[in-house]
């Protein structure tokens, strides 16, 4: 008998793609590593400064259980006055990265045999958590002819009288969307109509480009109540490393997600909240800076892959990921990326693994490395491609 619980020996096993076969590669080859979200950016250095000057100052015990209340203070205002979400300091529970933000927001609304949806292509840390929670991952395939775009009438055949939540990745990984106005407020009146909650992930919100503009779905009318927010300080900020995440919901859910978060790590480490508070009140040149690069390197890596045989890849309006077009070379998603890893030690991620929507691409991320190992990549990508038997 497994003295394992049925919560864990029931739900899906842990995938780790593309980033699981290039460890089983060792480490005698040159591999370069596209398949990871990671910012290469480093923390910038105001943000380091002030978790320092919080260890010489004492800030080295426990702490609020909800979070610093500074810190909470501040982002409170920043959500108000830039994501035009009505918040109080009361309604933002501070958390280790994103990450541990949607596990409290999954264990404390989900009861067991609950459905959620997922936007398929999705992220897929998601779907342990609702297992977990002891819900039921319902896919709700978007159309990859329409460019992903967030289509109620392609979700709303998904929901049932079990039903419970949507979740929504707003700038999307991995397909680079940035959803408009008119997409969130189809999905917002889709979520009233069925008296659904809506988990949105915004981890992504400051990583825009071009004329895209990131919208927070619980700035819409009637959706603040029904609406948990999700972001973190790890990619716009380089801050993956710190696990600093946050989440702002009604009162109820947050002392709801408290009991969990409470329950598992008591609160988050003191010190390094103090580093987030100099990320959302300290100087925005560094954030600026970091989103040229991150639009530099775009451009360049849609570029390479659009001159590529049997590949075309449309700009991403945000995120950190190219998602191009590989359907023209005539082979699998999965395929493709087994071999780049085989032939030309590129790891990138296939776009099956994001949902069977996501086939016919794959997902590059072109913030994970040093622009000089980018470019080997693409080196090494378009001899790949224009060498590739059909």
């Amino acid at each position: 008998m497994s003295r394992l619980a049925r919560r864990i020996t029931e739900s899906s096993p842990k995938n780790y793609g593309m980033f699981a076969k290039a460890l089983a590669c060792g480490g005698d080859r040159d591999l370069i590593h596209l398949e990871l979200g990671q910012p290469v950016h480093d923390t910038p250095t105001h943000i380091k400064e002030a978790v320092v000057a919080a260890l010489r100052a004492g800030h080295v015990h426990y702490s609020d259980l909800r979070g610093n209340a500074e810190l909470r203070t501040a982002l409170a205002d920043k959500l108000r006055t830039q994501n035009n979400i009505p918040t109080t300091p009361e309604q933002i529970l501070i958390t280790n990265g994103l990450t541990q933000a949607s596990f409290a927001a999954l264990f404390a609304t989900i009861n067991p045999g609950d459905e959620v949806i997922l936007l398929e292509p999705f992220y897929p840390q998601h779907i342990g958590k609702i297992e977990l929670a002891g819900g039921v991952v319902v896919r709700a395939p978007l159309d990859r002819a329409a460019g992903y775009a967030l289509n109620p009438t392609l979700i709303e055949p998904h929901i049932t009288p079990r039903t419970r939540a949507i979740i929504v990745v707003n700038p999307c990984n991995p397909t680079g969307r940035v959803y408009s106005h008119a997409e969130l407020s189809a999905l917002s009146m889709l979520a009233i109509r069925h008296d659904l909650l809506v988990i949105s992930d915004e981890v992504y919100e400051h990583i825009i480009f071009d004329d895209a503009q990131h919208i927070s779905i619980a700035s819409l009318p009637g959706m603040a109540g029904r609406t948990i927010t999700l972001s973190a300080f790890t990619k716009a900020y380089a801050m993956d490393g710190w696990r600093l995440g946050y989440a702002c919901a009604p009162a109820d859910l947050i002392a709801g997600m408290m009991t969990v978060t409470a329950n598992e790590v008591t609160h988050v480490n003191t010190f390094i909240q103090y580093g987030g508070l100099a990320a959302v009140t300290g100087d925005e040149g560094p954030l600026r800076s970091m989103l040229a690069e991150d639009r530099r390197r775009r451009d360049r890596v849609v570029a390479v892959l659009n001159q590529c045989p049997g590949v075309t890849c449309a700009l991403p309006q945000g995120a950190i990921y190219a998602f191009p077009d590989i359907s023209g070379t005539g082979q699998t998603a999965q395929a493709l990326a087994d071999a780049l890893l085989e032939r030309e030690g590129v790891v990138v991620e296939a776009g099956s693994f994001y949902g069977a929507a996501g086939e016919g691409h794959l997902r590059i991320c072109f913030g994970a490395e040093s622009a000089e190992r980018l470019e080997v990549a693409l080196t090494r990508m378009q001899h790949f491609f224009n060498t590739l038997q059909p």
